[in-house]
């Protein structure tokens, strides 16, 4: 019986979470807009994470109203929920 490892993405809200710190320190472009490939990069290769992780966290904060993503997919940005959520420094 082989044991893996639980991957720590692998709850959606967790890994929710993890995009909304992710896009926090992201360098937003005009009018706060999050380019979704830089985010998508942090957690593919950054954390290990899979495409699936990615897509389930992403539709659980955009679902949650932490995230709004263009119609066109190019873009998220953090709506005030989302930033309640944050850390404060």
């Amino acid at each position: 019986m082989e044991h893996t490892e639980e991957r720590p993405y692998a709850n959606p809200e967790a890994a929710a979470r993890k995009l909304l710190e992710l896009a926090a320190n992201v360098a937003a472009v005009q009018d706060g807009r999050i380019y979704i490939e830089r985010i998508n990069a942090l957690v593919m290769i950054g954390l290990e994470g899979s495409g699936r992780e990615f897509g389930a966290g992403l539709k659980y904060a955009i679902e949650g109203g932490w995230l709004s993503k263009h119609e066109s997919g190019t873009y998220v940005k953090l709506t005030p929920p989302g930033e309640d959520l944050l850390p404060r420094t």
